[in-house]
Parts: structure tokens; sequence; C-alpha cells
């Protein structure tokens, strides 16, 4: 059977065309010249064709018809083998292949664009697709367990099914008008004025009003967002603080102020998870390394 080839076999054959004896051929290979003549033999009977005519005396052994044909498809499937190599090598390597990414919006703005440009420098070749998740990130980890993701960020608590890198805590802070004072605020006067934030429902805006809670305040609300833009602009426009967390915030943002308050609220943790049953891409262990040094920078911002 033709499936039954060997590719040593081919070998062989195309190392007597280029070295144009059965011995050179076998010397450029490691093997004696009986093996390099028996394996061509073994590819003659496998194929039912006669490769070489074998003139006696010292004359070379030639082509015939069907060798030269057979060449043809031998380079073929050799490069082909060559290129699997080199693609797989690529892969180990962490150069190439492809990564699928579920974030949200504050490790969007804050956190992928430094470690994909990194990525980008050191791996052009790899191919990433993000999506971007609900605010309680149920999406995401069914996706990973679908195998459609092969790394997502989540707040919180993860889950046993899940492997996990930690990557921090995001602490809380307030977000007030640009001529407040320097240096931590107490977080009862942040919340006298009405209050800017996100939805009760969503993960950061529920530990915001579970630790004012706790602190006996109920804050004023006059609008809440899943936008962090929009909360931070409202806060520039005078509308009323913020309490967020620190990577949801522009700290460059020259019409609003980055305080923290006393006492600090619990902060969000923050991670990076996957499904160990699943074998990641070789490259996704080098964006762990550099998420998990970006994501450290940025957390010391405030």
């Amino acid at each position: 059977m033709w499936t039954d080839l060997s590719i040593r076999h081919l070998l062989a054959f195309r190392a007597v065309v280029e070295e144009g004896t059965f011995g050179r051929a076998g010397t450029r290979l490691g093997f004696t010249q009986s093996a390099v003549s028996q394996q061509v033999a073994a590819l003659e009977k496998q194929t039912k064709y006669t490769l070489f005519d074998r003139p006696a005396g010292p004359h070379p052994p030639r082509l015939t018809p069907a060798g030269e044909l057979l060449l043809h498809h031998t380079e073929a499937v050799l490069a082909v083998l060559a290129e699997a190599e080199s693609d797989l090598a690529r892969l180990d390597q962490g150069v190439t292949g492809r990564l699928r990414i579920g974030t949200f919006q504050s490790i969007t703005t804050r956190i992928l664009p430094i470690a994909l440009q990194q990525l980008n420098d050191e791996a052009p070749d790899v191919e990433i697709s993000l999506s971007e998740d609900d605010p309680d990130h149920d999406f995401h980890r069914a996706a990973i367990l679908r195998g459609d993701l092969d790394l997502a960020f989540l707040e919180g608590d993860a889950g046993a099914e899940f492997a996990t890198l930690d990557l921090g805590l995001d602490p809380h802070v307030a977000l007030m008008a640009p001529d407040t004072p320097v240096g931590p605020v107490p977080i009862d006067r942040v919340a006298e004025a009405p209050m800017v934030g996100q939805p009760a429902n969503d993960g950061c805006g529920l530990l915001v009003d579970r630790g004012l809670e706790r602190l006996g305040i109920t804050p004023r609300y006059a609008y809440r967002s899943h936008d962090n833009a929009a909360i931070q602009a409202l806060v520039g426009a005078g509308v009323g603080n913020a309490i967020v967390p620190l990577l949801t915030v522009d700290t460059e943002d020259p019409n609003t102020a980055v305080r923290t308050t006393i006492p600090e609220l619990e902060p969000r943790s923050l991670r990076v998870v996957w499904d160990p049953d699943r074998t990641l891409p070789p490259v996704a262990h080098r964006f762990l390394e550099i998420v998990a040094t970006a994501c450290a920078d940025q957390l010391a911002r405030c």
C-alpha cells in the first residue's frame, strides 16, 4: 500500500539521485551501501515501479521515467515535512500560533495594550483574538470550559475547575474634583457628595456598595454606568464623586483627582484562568509572564 511508504525510503531514494551512487548516498545518510540498496528496493516493491536503471560496471544508476516522476513528488513530500517540522518548532518556541483571550473593560484599557505590544514585538506572527465579557464573567467561564478561549481575565473567585494566575489586588480609589488636596481622603467625605459609579448588579459596584454599607454609609448615586470613561468624565464635569478600582481610572486626566481613602475599601482581586485539562498554546506562557509584570506596574500607579 502506498500509505505504508516509509519516509526513510524516500530519503534514501533522493540521496541516491543527488549523490549519484548508492555508496555515496549511504555515506551521507550514515548507512551502508547495502542498507541504501535495500531501502530503494523496498520502495520499488511498494510502488511496483522500477525507479533506477542499474547499468553493469562502474556506471551510475539512472532514473527511469517512473523514478523521475516519483522524484518530483518526493521533493514535495519532504518539503512539506520540513515545513511541518519548522512550524512545530516555532509553535513550541512561542513565536507563532493563535491565542484567544477573554477580557473585560479595565483590563482591555490598561493592561492589554501594554502586554500585547510587547508580545507583538517578540512574536509578530502570533494571531491574537479578544473577546470582551459581560460584567459577571459567566460567558467567559463557559467559553474556557468549551475550549473557545485559551485564557480569560476574571475578577474575584475563579472556581475550582480552573487553573489560575493571580495578578494582584486592585485597590479602590476616590475620583474627585481636581482641586482636592493631596493625600488620603476620609471615605465619608467622598460619599457626602452625590456619587457616580458602576451599576449595583456589577461586581465592582456591588463591592463598593457593600464596603460602604459595612461602614454605615449609604451613598446617593446620581448616575451608574458600566462605562469607566463615562464615570470619570462625569466626575470631571462636577456631577459627583466616585469610588472605583484603580485600573478603571485614567490617572493622567487633568479634570479629576485620584486619591486613596481612609479607611480603604476591600480591593478587587484580579486573575487569569484557563482549563487545566487543555494544553495551552506555548505562547500563552510568555503572555502570562508579560501580563503579570504589566499588571504589577499598573497597580503601583497610585
